[in-house]
This record gives structure tokens, C-alpha cells and sequence, in this order.
């Protein structure tokens, strides 16, 4: 048994990990990649006196949170005791140290010295009795079965997962406990109790012994306890309070927000519509009167004129039998004038029939050449109802859109098939690629997040090095090769993102627009 710890402890010296990487895209499968084993060596004399393992999460990149009674023997002897931490997948197992521990609550913190892990978050929210829950982490018994040699215990593999019910919460020994029905055994202490978002609701601490055929249940220190542990140690975390939907749901209910908002706007067109039909009705009633007035103001002219004309031709005529030549010509020339302008002003009078110029529907195009990508400075508020949030933060997000799809003045984005600007984003060491998209209005800015096994993000990342675009440009070609480079990196995604935060966009007037993380800016 000495030979087998001592050899156990200088793989883990050396790192040695033939993992094969666990391809899949669910929630609960992103969640088991934030899920380590926890590792304790004693040692004395140079001589291997002991090994115990645990299950925990990580919490942050570099810390993760475990059972404090996992780690007791590291803090009995803190000379002799080393920490260890294998994730679940990857190329190496890395040292640990302790940072914090509560025995009352059962709760330790550690942290990685090197290397980084994908951080789960935590469930915040209200859980009701019946919720579907599932149980991550290595249970002792599994390992007895499938473990050949020392190096198992420190090859990243993907934990075991366990699917049952919560039953309710209970105070032990002051602590608030949630019970449930998932399965776990020794081994599994540390290790999450997540929901079906893959977000955490508990750490798994203790069973109910199964005697004379009673069955077991579970203990998992509540997320109440652990966020005020985190607190205590002065830990940040991802909290969400949102409830868990399923992608098919919240697709669901983004139709339905998207059709009330159409119907909505459907009513308003409508109404603009009825009050330009009136509006216009009345200015055509106007400009009949107008129309008929004028008509009646021209008759009546021409009528005086034509009358003052046959005075004048008479008088022309009296100066005619009278012999003045003078006075008659002068008078038949101005009777002549004035009944030929009563009948020019007749001939010409106005229709009674106004026509009202043509003018645009309501939303219709006046013309004037939309700009391919709406450019201004914007605040994204999150939609709620349109979105499916599963580990980020919905704080407001900044967005300064320039002309061509230079966005916070350095990121690039480029057009896509549907009409709207996106820019897909694959990080050096998360293991998250993030689509970010905007619509050509301006009004909707939208971030699929794609939590990924280790193989799909060295694919991303492989096709994301062919091409390299630092800032913003107008260059057709490199345009072109980014349109490419994004299309290939999205073949190699899931169909189905695992978050999706859809955020309504409006003009801000504030100083100008902070980078935001999502945007890549």
C-alpha cells in the first residue's frame, strides 16, 4: 500500500493526465467541468502515511470551494499534508493551498497555484420541494470499480453525475441543509448539487445511513450558507437568481415576447394609421372649401368684369353715334379688355374637386438610404423575458457602434446572413465562446454564451488562428476572411447555446461608452 501512495503522489508531482476529453453541451456536462477531486497526501519521514480525496467546485477561476472535513488532515498537520487538485479534464493536476475553512458550516476554500478552471455559478434564487437536482462529484465506490492503478486517482475524468429530487430544508446543527434524493457516497463530499441549469444549490456533505432497507437520503449545505462562507472569506462569485428554463422554453417565451411586441406595434401602426386617415379626410374637407371658395370667387369676378366690360362697349358705342371717335375707342378698348378677362377668368376657374398631394404611410421609407449598421452610442438594458441566463451577470451593458461595425472604437464585427452584425469571440484560457451580435437598427444587442468541453475550444481556437484581426478596419478582404473565419468557428459550435441574453438597446447621452467584456471591446 506505501509503494502504491508513493507512486500515487509523484504522478501527481508530475502532472500525468491521458485524459480524453468529455464532448458534450448540456448544462449539467458544462457544470462537471468546473467539478475537481480534491487530493490529500500525508507524508512523514519522507514515507507515505495517508490519502484521502474529496470532491469540490471551482468557484473562480483559481479557487474552489469543498468540505471542510475533506481537508481537516491538511489543517491538523499543515507540514505534513499536501493538497492536490485534478480537474476534470485538461493536461495536468496542479497544487493546492487552503485559504479559508468553517467546520461549523462544513465549508473549505482553495486555491490553485497555477493554472485556470471554468467557474460554475451560484443559484441564488428560491428552490421549491420536487426540483430536479443532480449530484457531481468522484464517489469512492465508482472509483473501487473502474480504478486499476494510482495514476486513476489523479487522471482528469468527467465526474459522476446523480439525478434526483429535492425534498426540503433542514437545520442541523444550525446549519441549513437541503435533503434530496440524488445518490452519492463517500467521495462525493464538496462536490455540487446543481439544478438543471447546471448552477449550484448545494454542496454535498453527508448521507442517512440505509439500515434494515431504509432508503438514503442526501445532505448539501445550502447556497445560503455558502454565500455567506464566500463573504466571510472575501470570495467573489457569480450569483444568479433567475429561474432555470430550458433553451426550448426560453425560445418559447422570446416568440411570445417578440409577438406581443408586434401586436403591440401592430396597434400603434394602426392607430397612426386611423389618425393620418382623419387627418387627411379633414385637410381634404379644408381644401374642398378652399377649392370651392376660390371657384366662386373667380365666377363672381369674371361676372363684374364681364359687366363693367358691356358698360364700357355700350359707352363705345354711345361716343360712336355721338361722332367722338376719341372717347368711343378709348371705351370699346377697356370693354374689349375687361370681357376678355372675365373670360380668361372664367375658363380658368378652379375645380370644386381638391386632390391632396401623396403623403408617405407611417414607417414608409422617405427615401433617404438607411446606413448598413445604425451608429451612435447606446445603453443595452437585459430582456428578462427573452432571455435564458445560466452564469452571467445582467448588469446594463455600454455599446458604441461606429460605421462599417467597429464597436467600442476596437472590436470588429462583420454582417451575417440574417442581417445583423456579430463578432464570435474565443478566449485564450476560458473555456466559453460567446457570440455577440447587434441588429442593423441598433435596437437589440444579443450574447450567446457556448460553455464548452476542452476539444470543441481547441477546435475554436485552432480555426480562430488562421485569421488574426486586431481592431477595427475597412478593408473589403479582411471583412471577407473574418465572415469566413466566423462561419467556420460556428459550424464547430452546438446547435444550441447554453445562455442567451437578449438586451433592448436605446441612444444614450452619457460620456462615451465603457468596453464592454461581452463585446469583446
Amino acid at each position: 500500500m506505501t509503494r502504491l501512495l508513493t507512486l500515487l503522489l509523484a504522478l501527481f508531482a508530475l502532472g500525468l493526465t491521458p485524459a480524453l476529453p468529455a464532448r458534450a453541451a448540456d448544462d449539467i456536462s458544462a457544470a462537471s467541468r468546473s467539478v475537481v477531486r480534491v487530493v490529500t497526501v500525508a507524508m512523514v519521514d519522507g514515507e507515505v502515511v495517508g490519502f484521502g480525496h474529496g470532491s469540490g467546485i471551482a468557484i473562480s477561476p483559481t479557487r474552489i470551494v469543498t468540505n471542510a472535513h475533506v481537508v481537516e488532515s491538511a489543517v491538523k498537520y499543515p507540514g505534513n499534508v499536501a493538497l492536490g487538485v485534478v480537474p476534470s479534464e485538461g493536461q495536468k493536476s496542479y497544487a493546492g493551498k487552503l485559504i479559508a475553512i468553517d467546520t461549523a458550516r462544513d465549508l473549505a476554500l482553495i486555491e490553485i497555484t497555477e493554472g485556470r478552471l471554468p467557474a460554475a455559478a451560484v443559484y441564488t434564487g428560491p428552490l421549491e420541494s420536487g426540483a430536479d437536482v443532480v449530484a457531481l462529484g468522484y464517489p469512492g465506490n465508482v472509483d473501487l470499480a473502474t480504478a486499476r492503478s494510482a495514476a486513476d486517482y489523479i487522471t482528469p475524468r468527467t465526474p459522476t453525475r446523480s439525478e434526483g429530487n429535492l425534498s426540503n430544508t433542514q437545520a442541523v446543527d444550525g446549519v441549513a441543509m437541503l435533503v434530496h434524493t440524488a445518490k452519492i457516497s463517500r467521495g462525493n463530499s464538496g462536490g455540487p448539487l446543481v439544478d438543471g441549469c447546471g448552477r449550484i444549490t448545494g454542496i454535498n456533505t453527508a448521507i442517512t445511513r440505509a439500515d434494515d432497507g431504509d432508503s438514503p437520503f442526501a445532505f448539501a449545505i445550502s447556497t445560503r450558507e455558502l454565500t455567506r462562507f464566500l463573504a466571510d472569506a472575501d470570495q467573489q462569485y457569480a450569483g444568479i437568481g433567475t429561474p432555470c428554463l430550458s433553451m426550448a422554453e426560453a425560445d418559447a417565451r422570446d416568440r411570445a415576447a417578440l409577438d406581443a411586441e408586434s401586436r403591440a406595434s401592430a396597434e400603434v401602426n394602426a392607430a397612426k394609421e386611423a389618425a393620418a386617415k382623419l387627418d387627411r379626410e379633414l385637410r381634404q374637407a379644408r381644401a374642398e372649401e378652399e377649392a370651392l371658395a376660390s371657384r366662386e370667387n373667380r365666377i363672381a369676378l369674371a361676372g363684374v368684369l364681364f359687366v363693367i366690360g358691356a358698360l364700357a362697349a355700350g359707352a363705345g358705342l354711345l361716343f360712336y353715334s355721338q361722332k367722338n371717335m376719341r372717347n368711343a375707342k378709348i371705351a370699346g378698348g377697356a370693354g374689349a379688355v375687361l370681357v376678355l378677362g372675365a373670360a380668361v377668368l372664367f375658363v380658368t376657374r378652379p375645380d370644386a374637386h381638391a386632390e391632396l398631394a401623396a403623403t408617405p404611410a407611417p414607417g414608409a421609407a422617405t427615401g433617404t438610404a438607411a446606413p448598413a449598421l445604425a451608429e451612435g452610442q447606446y445603453l443595452c438594458t437585459i430582456q428578462p423575458e427573452r432571455s435564458r441566463v445560466t452564469v452571467s451577470a445582467t448588469t446594463d451593458v455600454p455599446v458604441k457602434i461606429h460605421g462599417g461595425g467597429c464597436v467600442n472604437d476596437r472590436t470588429q464585427y462583420a454582417q451575417g446572413s440574417d442581417g445583423r452584425w456579430q463578432r464570435i469571440l474565443v478566449p485564450n484560457e476560458e473555456a466559453t465562446v460567446t457570440v455577440a451580435s447587434i441588429d442593423q437598427a441598433g435596437k437589440e444587442y444579443r450574447v450567446d454564451r457556448y460553455l464548452l468541453d476542452a476539444e470543441t475550444m481547441a477546435k475554436a481556437r485552432e480555426i480562430r488562428a488562421g485569421t488574426t484581426l486586431k481592431g477595427c478596419t475597412a478593408d473589403a478582404g479582411a471583412l471577407a476572411a473574418l465572415t469566413t473565419q466566423q462561419e467556420a468557428i460556428r459550424s464547430a459550435l452546438p446547435p444550441s447555446p447554453n445562455e442567451r441574453l437578449v438586451y433592448r438597446c436605446q441612444k444614450s447621452t452619457a460620456g462615451a461608452a465603457a468596453a464592454a467584456g461581452a463585446t469583446g471591446g
